[in-house]
């Protein structure tokens, strides 16, 4: 086993679009229309799907969010999001091609190696349900809506910080969305919007991380 660069110590990881693959199409195509599906899915939220799901990733109960649900889309889409939290790990088709395989270096090499999210409290545990590898590998996770806390916010990193006990300026974060590059990168954190495995990889060895 290497020993970790005198620099950086321990890697954060967002989940969705980093470690997990989410899809929400994934989770309705073959059950529902076609065209209902695709505009559900559709960039500019018509249904208001992702800005439901944003607000249990702030900490709301399902149930207090699905009377505004009916009450702004239908019965007939209110209950299309209901299976669809219900059923949430068909959402989550696969790991990130590679991932797996990096976190398993880092902790090899001596890395510490966690998790940092914005996801309900009610749906979070498909991720290690789906995916036991992640329990395995990951030293913990700090998860927003259980927190009540949200990212790009600095408070969610410094709780991370502070819960695994670690220094911003030794530490790394991967996220798929730049606002929360950029609220790592406020705390004092390292930090890279992810793309793939690959750049990833690179990104972390321009730290001088060896593993």
């Amino acid at each position: 086993m290497t020993s970790p660069s005198a620099n950086v110590t321990d890697v954060v990881f967002d989940f969705c679009g980093v470690l997990i693959d989410w899809q929400t199409r994934a989770c309705l195509e073959g059950r529902y229309p076609q065209v209902v599906v695709d505009r559900i899915c559709a960039d500019n939220d018509p249904c208001g799907f992702y800005d439901y799901e944003d607000r249990m990733d702030h900490g709301e109960d399902f149930e207090a969010i699905y009377p505004d649900v009916v009450r702004e889309q239908g019965e007939e889409i209110a209950e299309i999001f209901r299976d669809y939290i219900e059923r949430y790990g068909d959402a989550l088709p696969r790991m990130i091609p590679d991932m797996e395989q990096l976190l398993r270096d880092l902790k090899a090499a001596g890395y510490g190696v966690w998790g940092l999210t914005n996801w309900s409290h009610e749906t979070f545990h498909f991720a290690f349900e789906r995916f036991p590898q992640l329990g395995e590998l990951l030293q913990g996770t700090v998860v927003s809506g259980v927190e009540k806390m949200h990212k790009p916010n600095a408070d969610i990193y410094e709780l991370a910080l502070s819960r695994f006990n670690l220094r911003p300026e030794s530490s790394v974060f991967f996220d798929d969305t730049a606002k929360n590059v950029t609220g790592a990168q406020a705390v004092g954190m390292h930090a890279f919007r992810f793309t793939n495995a690959g750049q990833a990889r690179r990104d972390l060895k321009s730290l001088g991380m060896d593993f």
